[in-house]
Parts: C-alpha cells; structure tokens; sequence
C-alpha cells in the first residue's frame, strides 16, 4: 500500500536460525529468544512492523514452542506459527528456524539474516558478523 506523496511499505522477510543444545523449554525458548533479539537489533525492527513469524524445528525438539519466545519478548499482536521439519537424514540436529514477514521501506539489501551457533553452517555466507 502506498499513499499520496510517499513510498511503498513492502513486506520483507527475514531468516534466521540457531541451535539448540538440549531438548529443554529452557533451552528452546532461550536460544530462540536470544535469535529474535538479535534480528530485532541488527535490523533496527519495531514490533509493531512485524506482520508474523514462521518457525519451524528439527523432530528432536519437542519440549516447547519456539513462538512462544515470541509472545515471551511482547510480539503480542503479530501472527506465529510453529511447524516441524521433516526428518531428512543427515540435517542439522536441534535447529529452531525462523521466517519473519517485516512491514518496512527498507530495500532487500540491507536485511540481514541471522544465523547463530551451529546453524551458522547451514548458511556461511550469511552468518557473518554484524
């Protein structure tokens, strides 16, 4: 949507992914909490921007929610999903996945996606330090 006189407000996404070291609530919503904090920053995101989050986690997490980091951080108002991941043999185990959907006039380039402790192999040209 755009008005009169200024520019468009896109929706653009954002991934990120960690590693968790242990199936424990503690553990995902700690790890995945302190990987929203730092999309939140490093992309200078304002909640009330954000349209909704995806995430998604590896078969041997079951002990929480990762979106429940969400709520837990004051996303109150913005749309999440959890969902599983297949278990293809061979893939990183105890990883928390995220897609968040960020209303903003930002170009594509200067989104940066965030990648951190073992889940930086998955995508090393994007896991540089910011």
């Amino acid at each position: 949507m755009s008005y009169e006189g200024t520019s468009p407000v896109r929706c653009r996404a954002i991934r990120g992914a960690t590693t968790v070291e242990r199936d424990s609530a503690a553990a995902i919503l700690g790890e995945t909490r302190d990987l929203l904090t730092r999309i939140v920053e490093v992309n200078g995101v304002a909640v009330e921007d954000l349209a909704s989050a995806f995430f998604t986690a590896t078969p041997d997490l079951t002990a929480a929610f990762p979106a429940a980091a969400a709520r837990d951080l004051g996303w109150q108002q913005v749309a999440l999903l959890d969902a599983q991941e297949i278990p293809v043999p061979g893939s990183l185990p105890r990883c928390v996945r995220v897609l968040i959907h960020w209303n903003t006039d930002r170009p594509q380039a200067e989104i940066h996606h965030i990648y951190l402790r073992d889940a930086a192999s998955l995508r090393p040209d994007l896991a540089r330090s910011l």
